[in-house]
């Protein structure tokens, strides 16, 4: 029988590397998994002409707004993260009739392995998350999930408390497909717990509610965060601040700061209360005055899509 030489392999395997670890190699300095480590990159939207012009009404604003101020308040925040070394990148298109495009955080939810798209639930700003995904991949940020078929979720519907465990609610702005589609990146990313919080009708996302001032303390606007929340986070050893008043954190949206690292965060101006309490647990605050871009209903939070920490 004639001896017939064996078909070579492919001599080669594949990079047994994960996407996380690929990530900066090929994509950039991207990820987040925390709400309070060292803050490096976010991406924002500085007002444009989407806001000279339009029905607050229909955008669902307190008020009329002067274009110009607002412009001026946000400039003075770009510029403190800037301070803090903080760099700031950009939307820069966006549709002409969508005023609440400045609310970065709702569009973009930041993992370890790059984003998540969001699909606002509001038609008056369905759309939004077009432009934001252009800035994205201009960037080379990868784009690991749009949330698609009937889903509904805004980033700011989720709160990472650390790598293995994420809040994510469901509300208004986020219904069941949209938070099992999230639910199920995360993971398959290594999230092992996912904590459900249903936001009360009245309320729009976690960070109104909810939010994290160093690795060990949360503030919370009491009567509307559920106890099931409350205690995952006691059982982590959480020190739970309760904002003092129901004007500041409804109304100035005290609850809606920034953590620039652990124990510094940058609040709205105007909530003496709700600061005298953070300071008082140690948390050192930089108050910031954005009267007008509260008419919008959203905070610094609310602004601030994270694209890297630590």
């Amino acid at each position: 029988m004639q001896d017939i030489d064996a078909l070579p392999g492919e001599r080669w395997f594949p990079d047994p590397a994960s996407f996380e670890e690929d990530l900066p190699r090929h994509w950039g300095d991207w990820g987040v998994a925390s709400e309070v480590d060292d803050l490096k990159a976010v991406l924002m939207r500085r007002p444009g002409r989407e806001v000279d012009d339009f029905d607050y009404r229909r955008a669902r604003f307190l008020a009329p707004v002067d274009a110009g101020k607002m412009r001026a308040e946000h400039d003075r925040l770009t510029a403190l993260y800037r301070q803090y070394g903080v760099t700031v990148h950009y939307i820069e298109a966006q549709r002409d009739d969508r005023p609440n495009a400045l609310f970065c955080r709702d569009l973009v939810f930041m993992t370890p392995e790059g984003a998540i798209l969001a699909r606002p639930a509001m038609r008056a700003r369905r759309g939004e998350e077009r432009y934001a995904a252009l800035a994205l991949a201009a960037l080379g940020v990868p784009i690991i999930k749009t949330v698609n078929g009937s889903g509904l979720f805004e980033g700011a519907m989720g709160m990472w408390v650390d790598r293995e465990t994420v809040i994510l609610a469901t509300g208004v702005r986020t219904n069941r497909s949209g938070y099992d589609q999230v639910a199920g990146e995360l993971t398959r990313m290594g999230v092992t717990r996912i904590v459900p919080m249903p936001i009360p009708y009245g309320h729009a996302h976690i960070d109104g509610l909810l939010n994290f001032a160093a690795r060990d303390v949360a503030m919370i606007h009491a009567s509307q965060v559920p106890y099931d929340v409350v205690a995952v986070l006691r059982q982590k050893g959480f020190n739970i601040l309760e904002a003092p008043s129901q004007t500041e954190a409804k109304q100035n949206l005290a609850i809606n700061f920034v953590a620039l690292k652990p124990g510094l965060v940058i609040q709205p101006g105007g909530n003496p209360r709700t600061r005298a309490v953070l300071e008082a647990a140690g948390i050192e605050v930089l108050p910031v005055d954005i009267p007008e871009i509260l008419k919008g209903t959203g905070g610094i939070h609310c602004m601030t899509a994270f694209l890297k920490r630590g």
